[in-house]
Formats: C-alpha cells, structure tokens, sequence
C-alpha cells in the first residue's frame, strides 16, 4: 500500500479518486509543527539549531498519519510546489522518522495543477525533497523568529503600546508611513484649465488651451483666477480652426497571465477582494481542480496551455484574434523566480465554474490568461490642435479609435489612477474645418499629493522593490491590520499613530534592518539558498552578527533617552513651524512651558515640561490631519453644586470624556459622539450614570439606563437591552424600558438580548479558523475561538484586550482543559483501577 499525504482533505479526496486502489490519501491539514513561541527555539550559538514543537490540534491528524505510514510500503509526499510545500513535507517525514513510523521507501511528487492526467504524470516521475528549499525555509522561519523574539521584548519596554516588530512587516509598514509623511508635507498649488467644448457632425469634443498669447502652457501655467478669465475671454472672442490632424497608430499587447501579485492587485481593482480573500479563494479553486497552483512569480504558461488557449480562441471568435506564433512572458518583478506556471485556468472550455465569489474570481483568471494569447489591439490616436485667426491662441483634442479589438474583446487591465482624455471619442476632422463652438469653461484645480496605498498598490510597490514574497503579502497587509498599526478607509492605508511611532522608533535605532534595499538585500541572499548558491547558516550568522549588538544597545538605554530621541526625530512631524515666528513647542496653557514626548502606560503623548503645574496634554497624533493634534488639556465646564469640585473635558486614549474633581478618586464617563454640544449640565448627567428608572413592575428589580463602550442600554436583573441613542439614556420611561427589555429578551431566546452579540473581533483564529471573539458572559467577559472559552483574568479590561492576548489566553485555556477531564475522567472510572494490565497493552 501507498500513503499519500497532502496538505487539505478537498485536495486528498480529489486525489485518491485519480489515484484509485493501492493508495491512501490523507491530509496534514497545513503545516504539523513550529517553533515555540518561547526564547531559546533557534539557538545562534548551536549553529541556528531549531527547537520543532508538533501543533496541539495536530495530534490526532499526525497519529492517523502515523498509524497508516507503519503498514505502507511507500511514502509519498505530495504536498504544493513551493517553499512551504517542501517544508510541510519535510516536517511530516521528520515527525515519522521520531516515531520509527517512516517506511523504507519515500518519494516527492508535485503537481501544478490537480487534474488525472497532471497527478498521475507527477507519480510517474518522483523525485527526493528538495534540500535547498527546506534550508531556505528554515533561513527564513529562523530570522522572523530572531528578529520576532528579540527586537519585540526591546519595544514592550521601550516603547509602550506598540505590539510587534516584524521583518518585513515592519518595512511594509514604512512604506505607508513615508506616503502619510510625503502627503503631510505636500502643499496644494493653485492652478486653472481653460477648456472649448465643440461640435462637428453632431458629435460633442472637448479641446484644451495649450497656447496663450504666443506662449506654451503648461498644466501650471494659468496660476490664478484673473489670468483664467483673461484666457476665457480670449477663447471666447476668438473663431478657431483646425490647423492640423495627427494620426499615429498604436499598438497593445496583452498583459501575460496572473502571478500572485498581479492576482491580487487585480482582484483588488476589479473585485473589491482583499489580498487574504483572494489567496483563500484561489486556494480552493486549485483545489477543485480549475486553476493551477496560484502562489507563482511565474508568468509562462505549459505549452500544452498555450495550444489549448490558442484552439478557445479561434472557437470563440476567429483566426484572426490569435498572433501567428504563440506569445512568451519574461517576469520583469525583481527576484521574480518562475519556478512555476502562471496561474491559470487548468480546462480553456470552462469559462465559468462554481457560484459567488469563486466564479468571479475565476472568471477573472480564464479571461487573463486567455487574452495573453490573444492579438494585439490596434488603435488609432488622433491629436487635432485648433488655432485662431493671429495663432497667438491654440486648443488641443485628443483621441483614440480602435481599429481591431484584439484581446481588449476579452479583457482589460484595470488601473489604480484615473484614466486620461486620450480614450475619448472624436468626429471626423480635416484641416481647415471650423466646428462649431458651444461653450468655453475656466476650471479651478489644485495639484494633490500622492494618493495613499491601497492593497492592490502596496502590493505591487513591495513586489518592484523586492521586499517580502508574493505568498506572504496577504498575511503581512493583514498582520498590519490586526496590529491596528494602519486602519484601511475607503480602501486607501492610513497610518496609525501607534504604526508611526513603530517606524519612527526602527527608523531611529534600526535603520539598516527598516531600509528597503537591505531587506531587498537579504531576499535576495535567501532565494540564493533556495537555488543552492548559498549556506543558510552563514546568510544566518552575517544577520545575526550585526542585529544582536544593536538590540542589546538599545535595550541598555533608559526609556527617557529613547522618549528623548523620538522626540527630536519626530519633532518636524510634532511640532511643525506655523510660520509666524512662533514657538512651535511652546505650551498654550502657560507662559514659560515647552512642550515634549513623552512615553506612558498606554503609549507615547506630548506634554508640557511644567507637569505637574501645567496639566496640558496633546495626543500623539498624526500630523496633517484634521483635529488629529487637538489640544487635549482641561477645559474647565464648571462646578459641581452638590460638591464644589471642577467638572472638565478631558481627551485619553478612548477619546473625550469628562472628570469631576482630581486624584485617584476622580469620577469620569467617556463622552458620545451623538452627545451633541457639551456643557455643564449634560457633563453631570454623564457623570450621575448609571440612571435609575425603577422598579420593574413584575420582578420588583431595578431597571437602569446607562452607557458602555458599545454604546447606550438597559440593564435588568442582569440582561442587556440597547438603546438607540444618547438621549434614550435620559429619557426612556418605565413603559418603554419594559418593553425593550422584553423584546430583547424575546429576540435572544431564554433571556439573552443584544448584549450577547460580539463586543469585539479579532479575526480568525490560527488554530480552529473561526473568528476570535470578545463576549460579555453571564460571569464577565471571556473570549471564544468557536471551540474554546476562556474567561478574562480578574482586573483585565476587556475594552484594552489585544488580539495577541486573546490567542494567549485561548491556548492555555486549550492547553490545561484537556489534562483536568482526562485526570477526573481517570480517576472516575473503578475499571481503569481493576485492570491496568489491560490499559498498559492498549497502550502499548
């Protein structure tokens, strides 16, 4: 018998059908074993040794492995084609090996895509593992775990709130942040366009000034109002012509067939999908056997492809849409390896298959690669210019005819800027024509700055500067995204205060390691040891050589001297000049006070040098944007009648709120967004919450209305009902807090109403795949994987509860279940004690 093992049970049971009696198919469902998320797992001074820990949730799927493996004759590791194919095989042979559980013989197929002709061609021509990719793995999962372990513990002390360092997170994250920096510095210029709309035969056509009293312009020439109705009137006043007509014709050729890059980019522009979303779709079209392997840097397609292309083609439209010799693609992203095919459809006669999401997403692939087989578009650019009588002024039209559609029938490839004039149509025109003017505008305009990054432009940033690989973007975009280090508005990166405080911090004192050449660099050396052109050990030991001394360094300083450096790295960011030859760190609150960064228990913040006298505080913001550099000093609202303390505006780290009095004992509520315009009487209505509205009529139990961090409720006996707005908190009587109660308590099934809905998401879970989430349970908040419940330790708060330690408590919650019902289970059962030779052979 022959065991076959790969990573997914869809992928398996396809497997098995093609493969038929004599095999066993069974899937490891991903990688069986890492390193342990504890300090000592690569050791640098044990030649990089590795410390493997097997999955917990493993360990039945590994002894099902193991219990087939004992009585095959072969071995046959048939997982994907890539560096973490290599590597998921690589560990289950290990794992056999330790459990005297390898057979004899073992073998390594792959395969590009999952149909019978390409499997059974795979199993006919096995090979062994492929040392060079599993040092390559090991290299890489070695330096994120040295850079993870070491450089996070020098931030958690350093650098309060922010979370975790990466590789190459951390420069992916620089690279949004040095777009927040270029947009922050832009300043918009003034300028106007004077434009003539026309008309000949009926068609309308719109025609720019490009010349004006003899002089060439520019986008930025007409800098003002004045000068753009100068220019207006004299378009207005004047009788053009067509002085002359240009045609020159053009030719397009086909973009080549998706790589994961371009996958991703293009599902992001045309799809709306996110990077993750994609790879996860795509992941379970190869694994239905439609597409071929889609993490690929390769952009050629098997002959075989290109001939069955070529015939879908000519059946679809005609000879003449195909080029007489098949096209070739050269990759031109550098490090680009093309070990692999481009992604593409694995049948050309399929041009849809599946529902939802997988179809457009398929779609998407089969008309991609189909058109890069396709001829090129022929078009035609016509540029007429028009003068008046003196040739002192000229207008300019440009447009574009298509003479052959070649492949843009099929397909055209999106773009993330805005599309220019020269697509526009145009009238048949001549030298000498006088068309017919309708109308003459002035328009405003201001330059922009650059636009902020979308996925789709970060991802094909990182791949044209070499910075990570095409398998990892996704996971890298959305570890930046659960680190809460960016935030993704209107599908555009925006950099948090906590991402920019991260990269000012590696910036300051980890330049090398946050620059893009040198991380570009050491891609490079690492795809060196996946062709066997370098040790794995030695890229290692060249690293760490230079790493280690710098994080001890930095680690000896004292958080004040790095508080102290940021503040003057960041100062132009900080405290930028107003311009008018004020201070920009003076204080606004007092007369000699300067203001500084400084570090707290929440993260960084500015404040002036005279605290405690001068109690100003600034949040650390993000320059260049509205309200983001606020003053956030108290503002007094008042007195307390019953108590004569101060009430204030305050703004922490949640947001604004109020205080009554000072210390320790000082009394606070958050302030609504929908509290409309604050004074001192709604700031003692926020600061009397809880609000009693009475006794409930038929338990005889208080009812009160009050406000949480997931906005205003009710609270009886111990269930929730929300509330609508703000005002319902001060408003709602007896009969309507009664019948909300009641309707929650009907909405929810034995009593559970709104609250039992999520009170935050972390996303999915590592282990069980399903979302993390944070709930408010009968004794507290605990948070749940789907699988697992673990309740949040006495004094956590869950509003500042971290995805990181939600997976922790999850694990060890996990990790001490299992062993307490074994033990009582055990200890339960008299038949365990009557017969423990019996239970010492089962378990042999």
């Amino acid at each position: 018998m022959k065991l076959v093992v790969v990573e997914s049970p869809a992928k398996a049971k396809t497997i098995e059908t093609y493969l038929g009696p004599g095999h066993k198919v069974l899937a490891s469902y991903g990688h069986v074993r890492d390193l342990p998320a504890k300090d000592g797992s690569v050791s640098p001074d044990d030649g990089f040794a590795m410390e493997w820990e097997t999955y917990a949730d493993k360990a039945s799927r590994l002894k099902a492995i193991s219990d087939e493996a004992k009585g095959a004759d072969t071995l046959i590791l048939a997982t994907d084609p890539d560096r973490e194919g290599e590597a998921i095989s690589w560990h289950v042979q290990e794992v056999l090996r330790k459990r005297k559980a390898l057979p004899k013989d073992v073998q390594r197929v792959t395969f590009n895509a999952i149909t019978k002709a390409a499997v059974l061609e795979a199993m006919a021509h096995p090979r062994e593992l492929d040392e060079d990719l599993i040092d390559a793995y090991r290299a890489r999962r070695a330096l994120d775990y040295l850079v993870g372990f070491t450089l996070s513990p020098v931030l958690w002390r350093k650098l309060p709130g922010a979370k975790s360092a990466g590789r190459v997170q951390s420069v992916a994250l620089r690279l949004i942040v040095d777009r927040e920096r270029e947009i922050e510095v832009f300043r918009a210029q003034e300028y106007w366009s004077v434009a003539a709309t026309f008309e000949q035969d009926g068609v309308p056509f719109l025609a720019r000034l490009v010349r004006w009293n003899d002089k060439k312009l520019d986008r930025l020439s007409i800098g003002n109002g004045g000068e753009a109705a100068a220019a207006k009137r004299d378009v207005e006043n004047g009788r053009f012509t067509v002085a002359s007509v240009e045609t020159k014709p053009l030719t397009r050729n086909p973009p080549p067939p998706f790589t994961t890059s371009t996958l991703q980019q293009e599902a992001a522009r045309k799809l709306g999908f996110s990077a993750s979303h994609t790879m996860r779709v795509a992941q379970d079209l190869y694994e239905q056997g439609a597409i071929t392997y889609m993490r690929t840097d390769g952009v050629q397609m098997d002959h075989s492809a290109i001939s069955a292309a070529r015939v879908a083609i000519v059946d679809r439209y005609d000879g003449g849409y195909i080029p007489e010799k098949p096209r070739l693609y050269t990759a031109k992203a550098k490090n680009a390896q093309e070990a692999h095919e481009a992604i593409r459809p694995t049948d050309f006669s399929k041009d849809k298959t599946g529902g939802g999401d997988h179809a457009r997403l398929y779609e998407l692939i089969w008309r991609r690669a189909l058109a890069s087989q396709m001829a090129s578009a022929r078009l035609e650019r016509t540029t007429v210019e028009l003068t008046e009588g003196t040739g002192r002024h000229a207008l300019r039209a440009t447009g574009q005819v298509v003479l052959f559609p070649g492949y843009l029938a099929l397909y055209e490839e999106g773009r993330d800027d805005a599309e220019d004039e020269d697509s526009k149509r145009l009238p048949r025109i001549g030298e000498g024509d006088a068309p017919a003017r309708q109308s003459v505008s002035a328009e405003q305009h201001f330059t922009q700055p650059p636009p902020r990054y979308s996925e789709a432009s970060l991802v094909k940033k990182m791949e044209e500067l070499g910075i990570g690989r095409p398998s990892t973007y996704a996971s890298i975009l959305q570890t930046l995204k659960d680190r809460e280090y960016v935030v993704l508005e209107k599908n555009r990166f925006i950099a948090q205060e906590t991402g920019r405080l991260l990269t000012a911090f590696l910036e300051r004192f980890f330049e090398r390691y946050v620059s893009y050449d040198f991380t570009a660099g050491l891609e490079d050396q690492l795809d060196d040891v996946s062709g066997g052109r370098a040790d794995w050990q030695k890229v290692l030991e060249a690293f760490w050589k230079d790493f280690k001394p710098k994080t001890v360094e930095v680690a000896e300083q004292k958080p004040s001297e790095v508080t102290a450096a940021l503040d003057l790295f960041l100062a132009p960011f900080l405290f930028p000049d107003k311009g008018d030859g004020t201070d920009p760190r003076a204080c606004p609150a007092c007369a000699d006070g300067k203001l500084a960064l400084r570090g707290g228990k929440f993260g960084a913040f500015v404040a002036c040098s005279n605290y405690p006298d001068c109690k100003f505080t600034r949040r650390f913001g993000q320059g260049g944007q509205e309200g983001a550099n606020d003053d956030t000093g108290p503002l007094v609202l008042g007195q307390d009648p019953a108590t004569g303390e101060e009430v204030t505006k305050r703004s922490g780290r949640f947001g604004a709120y109020v205080q009554l009095g000072e210390g320790k004992d000082a009394k606070r509520s958050s302030i609504p967004k929908d509290a409309g315009e604050l004074d001192l009487e709604l700031a003692l209505k926020l600061l009397s919450l809880p609000r009693e509205i009475g006794s409930h009529p038929e338990t005889g139990k208080p009812i009160s209305a009050s406000i949480g961090r997931y906005g205003p409720y009710l609270l009886h006996d111990g269930k929730y009902a929300r509330l609508t707005s703000t005002a319902d908190v001060f408003e709602t009587g007896m009969n309507a807090a009664v019948v909300k109660l009641a309707e929650a308590a009907a909405g929810g099934g034995k009593g559970r109403g709104p609250a039992r809905e999520p009170l935050a998401i972390f996303g999915d879970s590592p282990v069980t795949g399903k979302p993390v989430k944070l709930m408010e349970g009968r004794f507290g908040a605990y948070v749940t994987d789907g699988e697992t419940n673990a309740t949040l330790p006495k004094g956590t708060d869950p509003a500042a509860l971290t995805a990181e330690v939600a997976l922790v408590l999850l694990a060890e919650r996990a990790a001490k279940a299992p062993v307490k019902k074994g033990r009582k289970t055990a200890a339960k059962k008299p038949a365990a004690k009557k017969t423990p030779a019996k239970k010492a052979t089962k378990a042999k």
